[in-house]
C-alpha cells in the first residue's frame, strides 16, 4: 500500500514539470514562427530584388527537413506527381531509358523496356532523338527530354529519331500508357536445380508474383532458392511481410512500427499458412538493399529461416506517409521506426546528420545485440549485416569508363550498335558469349580511338609525389619515383588484355539486354555472379547451410 501511494505521489509531482515542459515547447514554436513569418515580410517589402515566394519558402523549408532525416521531404503542387510515382512505382511515358551520348552531344535511346510503347514502335538502343512532335531536342539533356516523353496516359506524339546503323532518319508515332518498371524481371530453374527470383521492387502484386514464381519452380523439381534483393530500394511493407510469410508460420509479428503518435504503431502479422517452410533459402543483399528489402530480408535471418549473403545493407528503417498540405501540396513525412522479429530496427544511428542510411562504420559498442529465435547474436544500428560476407569482383577503372559513358569517343556504345545491326539474332541469354575475335574488333576500335582514362595508381602516385615534396624527400628519392612513373605509364592495350573477361561481361550484359531485354541480361550475368554461386554451393551443401543457421563456428 506505502508502495502505492509513493507511485501516485511520484506521478502527481511529475505532472507540474510535464506541463511546464510541454508549455515552454510550445512557446519556442509559437515564437519561432513568429520570427519567420517577420524575416519574410521585411524580406518582401525591403529586399532590393523582387522575392519568388514559393522558391524563397520553399528553400527555407526544405533546409529545415534536410535538418532532420534524409526522407521527409516537401512536393509543391507541381511536383506531387514525383512523389506519386515514386510511391507506386509508375508513370506515363514511352517505357525506356535514355543516355546523354557524350561524342553527338545528343540524347539517345539506351535501353526499351519489353512490351512497353518504346519497344513496341521499334526503337532500338543507340537511336538518337531528334524531335518530339514540333519541338527539337538538339542540345537538351536528359531531364529535359524525359520530361516531354512522359506525359497524360493515352495522349500521342510524333517521335523523330535518326538510327546511327543506317543513317535512315524516321518518324513514328508513340502513345504513352502507364508504365510499371518490371519489380521481377526474371526467375527461373537453373541447371543445377536452384531457383532464382530476382525482385527490384517492392510494388503491388509483387508478393502474388514471386508466390507464383515459387511455385511454378517447385513444380520443376527446385530443391533450393536464390531470393536476390540486390540493388532493390524497397517500397511496400505489407508486400515484404506477404513474401516471408511464404516461409515462416501464420500469427508471426514480423514488423512493428512505433512512433511519436499512437495511430502509427502497428504490428504486421503473418496472417496465412505459408507454402513451404523447409526449403533451403539464401538471401542476396548489397549496399543499396534498403527499407522494405531490408524488412525481407533481417526477418528471415531472424527467424533463422534463411542465409543472407553479400555485404551489408543501406540501413533504412524510418517508415514514412504521405501528408496533405494547403494548396494542394503534400510532404512525405517520416513517422515510425520499424522494428524486426529480434527487436531491432536496422537505422543507422547517424541518420539525422547523414544523407542517408548506413554511410559508415559503426562500432559494435554503439550497438546492441539481439538475438534470432535460434540465439544467434545479430545487431542493430545500420543495415542488415549478412550471414556470409562476399563482395561482388570490383569493376577495373578501364571498364568504369568504358560503361559509365565518361569516354568522349562512345567506342563501346558504337560498337555495340554496330554489332547488333550486323547480327539479326544471336544466341539464348544463358548461353550468349562474345567471341575472342568479336572481343579484338572491339579491342582494335578502343586503341584507335586514341581512348585514354584515369588510372588510379597513376592518381595515387602523383598525390605521393606532392606529398614528398612538401615533406622535403622527394630530391633524395627522385630515381625512384621516376622508374615508378615509368612504369605505371599507360598501357591501353595491356589493361585491355588483363580485364578482358570484366570488359567482355560488360558488352556481353548490353547486347543480351537489347535483344532479350533486363530479364535476358541478368540470366546472362549469373554464369560470372561468384555471390550467387556460393549461394549455390550452400544449398547444395546441407551441413554448411544448416551450420551457418545454428550459430556453430
Amino acid at each position: 500500500m506505502r508502495k502505492q501511494l509513493i507511485c501516485v505521489l511520484l506521478a502527481i509531482g511529475l505532472m507540474p514539470a510535464m506541463a511546464q515542459k510541454d508549455k515552454d515547447h510550445n512557446f519556442e514554436v509559437a515564437k519561432n514562427m513568429e520570427v519567420f513569418t517577420a524575416i519574410y515580410k521585411n524580406l518582401d517589402m525591403m529586399y532590393v530584388d523582387t522575392l519568388n515566394a514559393g522558391e524563397v519558402i520553399g528553400n527555407g523549408i526544405n533546409a529545415m527537413l534536410r535538418s532532420l532525416d534524409p526522407y521527409t521531404e516537401y512536393y509543391p503542387e507541381n511536383k506531387v506527381k514525383e512523389l506519386d510515382r515514386m510511391l507506386t512505382g509508375k508513370y506515363a511515358g514511352v517505357g525506356a531509358l535514355i543516355r546523354y551520348n557524350q561524342q553527338l552531344k545528343r540524347v539517345v535511346v539506351d535501353e526499351p523496356y519489353e512490351n512497353m510503347p518504346a519497344a513496341e514502335v521499334g526503337l532500338k538502343k543507340g537511336d538518337i532523338i531528334l524531335s518530339i512532335d514540333d519541338s527539337t531536342m538538339t542540345d537538351k539533356d536528359v531531364a529535359y527530354v524525359s520530361s516531354r516523353l512522359r506525359g497524360e496516359p493515352g495522349t500521342s506524339f510524333i517521335l523523330k529519331v535518326k538510327r546511327p546503323s543506317t543513317g535512315k532518319t524516321m518518324r513514328m508515332k508513340v502513345t504513352r500508357r502507364s508504365i510499371q518498371l518490371p519489380y521481377l524481371p526474371y526467375y527461373g530453374l537453373q541447371e543445377n536445380g536452384v531457383g532464382y527470383i530476382n525482385l527490384n521492387a517492392f510494388t503491388v502484386n509483387s508478393a502474388r508474383d514471386v508466390r507464383r514464381a515459387f511455385l511454378d519452380m517447385r513444380r520443376q523439381g527446385m530443391k533450393g532458392l536464390v531470393l536476390d534483393l540486390r540493388n532493390n530500394g524497397g517500397g511496400s511493407l505489407q508486400e515484404a511481410v506477404d513474401i516471408v510469410n511464404m516461409f515462416v508460420p501464420k500469427g508471426i509479428v514480423l514488423v512493428q512500427t512505433r512512433g511519436k503518435m499512437t495511430r502509427v504503431n502497428k504490428d504486421y502479422k503473418t496472417t496465412v499458412e505459408p507454402i513451404d517452410t523447409l526449403m533451403p533459402i539464401v538471401v542476396l543483399v548489397n549496399g543499396n538493399t534498403a527499407s522494405s528489402s531490408e524488412i525481407t530480408a533481417g526477418s528471415l535471418q531472424d527467424l533463422d529461416r534463411a542465409v543472407v549473403l553479400g555485404t551489408r545493407t543501406y540501413g533504412k528503417g524510418l517508415v514514412q506517409m504521405p501528408m496533405d498540405l494547403p494548396y494542394n501540396g503534400q510532404m512525405k513525412l517520416t513517422t515510425s521506426k520499424y522494428y524486426i522479429p529480434s527487436g531491432r530496427c536496422i537505422q543507422a544511428i547517424n541518420y539525422r546528420h547523414a544523407r542517408g542510411g548506413y554511410t559508415e562504420h559503426v562500432p559494435d559498442s554503439l550497438t546492441k545485440v539481439f538475438h534470432t529465435v535460434g540465439g544467434r547474436e545479430v545487431r542493430d544500428g545500420g543495415g542488415i549485416k549478412p550471414d556470409v560476407e562476399l563482395k561482388p569482383d570490383s569493376l577495373p577503372n578501364i571498364a568504369y569508363y568504358l560503361a559509365g559513358a565518361r569516354d568522349s569517343n562512345e567506342v563501346l556504345l558504337n560498337y555495340e550498335i554496330d554489332y547488333l545491326a550486323a547480327h539479326p539474332t544471336i544466341a539464348p541469354a544463358k548461353t550468349f558469349a562474345l567471341s575472342d575475335a568479336d572481343y579484338e574488333e572491339f579491342k582494335r576500335r578502343v586503341l584507335k580511338s586514341n581512348f585514354k582514362y584515369d588510372r588510379e595508381t597513376e592518381k595515387y602516385l602523383k598525390d605521393l609525389v606532392k606529398l614528398a615534396k612538401f615533406e622535403g624527400y622527394y630530391e633524395d628519392a627522385k630515381p625512384e619515383f621516376e622508374a615508378l612513373e615509368k612504369k605505371l605509364q599507360h598501357n591501353v592495350a595491356k589493361d585491355l588484355d588483363y580485364n578482358k573477361e570484366a570488359i567482355r561481361h560488360i558488352i556481353e550484359s548490353d547486347l543480351v539486354a537489347a535483344y532479350y531485354y533486363q530479364g535476358g541480361a541478368i540470366q546472362n550475368g549469373l554464369r560470372y555472379d561468384k555471390q550467387m554461386k556460393e549461394a549455390v554451393r550452400l544449398i547444395e551443401t546441407p551441413e554448411d547451410y544448416r551450420k551457418i543457421l545454428s550459430g556453430k563456428k
